[in-house]
């Protein structure tokens, strides 16, 4: 996975463990993809000092996920849920013993898709 996206998904699992300045200033980069020397002005900081606080937010994020493993866990349990799927995709109607089981495992069928497809 690219750095960028990866570093996205750290700041939305870990985001609120962030100071407000790094939150803040991390969305302006990130998310509103403002320049560090814009970054810079709006703050009223040196453009230096932006760099180093992105870089040290990003530290601070692979510790959180090296410490917590969250979103390595959320990508596990995305993958077995993805094959869990596969499988009762190949299950068709003449599998089941009633009308009410098979309608059932279309239903769950639904949330799978829902949570894959997140």
């Amino acid at each position: 996975m690219e750095k960028l996206a990866l570093m996205a998904l750290f700041a939305d699992f870990y985001g609120p463990l962030l100071t407000e300045k790094q939150r803040n200033v991390w969305d302006l980069h990130y998310q509103q993809d403002l320049s560090l020397a814009e970054i810079a002005e709006l703050e009223h900081i040196s453009r230096q000092a932006i760099h180093d606080l992105l870089k040290r937010t990003e530290r601070i994020l692979e510790e959180y996920e090296h410490k917590l493993g969250l979103v390595q866990r959320f990508w596990k349990e995305r993958e077995k849920l993805a094959e869990v799927q596969t499988l009762m995709q190949g299950l068709s109607e003449q599998d089941f013993s009633s009308s009410e089981a098979w309608e059932r495992h279309c239903q769950i069928g639904v949330k799978i898709e829902d949570i894959v497809n997140i």
